[in-house]
């Protein structure tokens, strides 16, 4: 049993910690709290976290919090009870973002929140597949309706493919070492436990001891590519720019590389554009207090941007997106 806020929970339940949530709080306005009105759409709403900061933070505002996990989304429902008639629950991925908000009526927001990643309920739990810290089947849907696991992927794409996706979405360096080891491993028996992948990939890189756990890379990868984050990603930033009214701000998260890479060259054209005005050229990051205390925020970057002007078309939900390691190699 661990403590949180006061309250005593079980250990399977314990509450997600949110990153930069002063960042985030004080970067949704520049003006007093009690000036902001309206709906700020926390599109990767988790726990909760940043959400109820942002509540408690801005007396006049309320949030649509979309999260594809229901387990994680039934966790935010019962914390957030409190706030009933400020909070709007929709379950579903940015790819569906737009035709969530407008069946909940909402035509526009003030605020736009992306929290890129995993959240941490997910690592914590071996079930769902997602951490080398302990054993459970190789599965890393934030969704569990998608079809295809990391299992599928490890199991049924080719030597090149794989290497590709740890190196490209993953950034390992030792990918086709680590490739080509899955592949002639899987000849002899699938992989179907994270255990087994983990050995396999530490056998492969030869790297043992050091700061980042040598299979941190490529799960992150397989991540990725399972919950077509990359694709996904695109389409949130799409909506965001559509949804927010003049002055409306953007806030997005990433734990990444690659995802702080994305946005950014997003921001950046559109600003060019006249679409959008840039709050901070270099992401923020976590205090050094914040690094102590939640060793999982030491990655996190948040950019920020301001809507100059309304974008010309509606946002069509059949966008297609992301990389070339999710158009279909393998099962969906």
């Amino acid at each position: 049993m661990v403590a949180y806020g006061g309250d005593v929970v079980s250990e399977p339940e314990r509450v997600h910690m949110p990153v930069l949530v002063r960042e985030v709080c004080t970067h949704l306005t520049d003006g007093p709290s009690d000036a902001i009105a309206g709906w700020v759409i926390d599109g990767t709403l988790g726990a909760g976290g940043h959400t109820r900061a942002l509540l408690e933070t801005y007396p006049n505002i309320k949030i649509f919090g979309l999260d594809q996990d229901p387990e994680v989304l039934s966790i935010a429902q019962r914390d957030l009870v409190e706030f009933e008639g400020r909070v709007v629950f929709a379950r579903g991925r940015f790819s569906r973002l737009s035709a969530l908000l407008k069946a909940a009526g909402i035509e526009s927001a003030v605020g736009v929140l992306f929290d890129l990643g995993a959240n941490s309920l997910h690592f914590d739990r071996p079930e769902r597949g997602f951490s080398f810290a302990a054993d459970g089947p190789l599965d890393m849907r934030m969704d569990p309706e998608r079809r295809r696991t990391a299992a599928d992927i490890v199991n049924t794409w080719d030597e090149e493919d794989l290497a590709d996706l740890f190196y490209h979405e993953g950034g390992e360096k030792d990918s086709r070492r680590i490739a080509h080891a899955i592949v002639q491993a899987r000849r002899r028996v699938p992989f179907l436990r994270t255990s087994a992948l983990a050995d396999t990939i530490c056998g492969a890189s030869g790297r043992r001891g050091g700061r980042i756990h040598p299979a941190t890379r490529s799960f992150q990868a397989l991540r990725r590519a399972v919950n077509e984050e990359a694709g996904e990603l695109m389409h949130g930033l799409r909506v965001a720019e559509h949804i927010l009214v003049g002055c409306g701000r953007l806030l997005v998260i990433t734990f990444h590389s690659g995802e702080d890479g994305v946005v950014k060259r997003f921001l950046q054209e559109r600003a060019r554009g006249g679409f959008w005005q840039l709050v901070n050229k270099k992401p923020l990051g976590p205090g050094a207090n914040e690094r102590r205390t939640n060793p999982r925020a030491r990655s996190a970057r948040l950019r920020c941007a301001i809507r100059i002007r309304k974008a010309a078309k509606t946002v069509d939900d059949s966008i297609a997106g992301g990389s070339h390691h999710q158009r279909g190699e393998g099962p969906q």
